[in-house]
């Protein structure tokens, strides 16, 4: 892997920490406290946090939550083209959980989201996420859209190597 523009990222994948009870955010109407703060477990044991939230393996977890699952501007460039992981947040905002539900479970994604992981997370767990992001509430801006194959990308980027196929 090619890292472009950027610090080196050790411990991406494996910056996963569990810092304790949620005490600062506020249930959702509808929603309880415990659903709350098990969609805050599953987002930080599951890897959320890696992609989704700017600068997260790079300070070893630590972040303040208010700015968990912004979205980043951090590309990954492949010969699928370049993505970038989105703003859960201003998603969650956008769906009901129903809605959401749905998506987590049919959601089919470009490198290197993991939605095959998705989408066999369990409907209680995938509730308990969103009402997680819901209690966080909206923030941030919407990442920066897909580019096709082709399109050079603008730095910072991790470039994956060809397949050679």
């Amino acid at each position: 892997m090619k890292i472009t523009n950027c610090r080196r990222l050790s411990g991406l994948a494996v910056a996963l920490f569990l810092s304790g009870p949620v005490t600062s955010l506020a249930a959702e109407p509808g929603s309880d406290q415990t659903l709350v703060e098990r969609g805050r477990y599953i987002v930080t044991v599951s890897g959320c946090n890696d992609c989704h939230t700017p600068g997260y393996g790079l300070a070893s977890g630590e972040i303040p939550e208010s700015l968990w699952l912004t979205g980043d501007r951090l590309g990954w460039h492949g010969e699928w083209g370049t993505t970038y992981a989105s703003n859960l947040r201003l998603l969650a905002a956008q769906l009901n959980e129903t809605q959401w539900v749905s998506m987590t479970r049919t959601l089919k994604a470009r490198p290197p989201m993991p939605w095959f992981n998705l989408n066999r997370m369990s409907v209680e767990d995938s509730r308990a996420v969103y009402h997680y992001l819901r209690a966080l509430g909206p923030a941030g801006e919407t990442a920066p859209s897909y580019l096709p194959p082709g399109t050079p990308p603008t730095p910072p980027y991790i470039a994956f190597p060809t397949s050679g196929t």
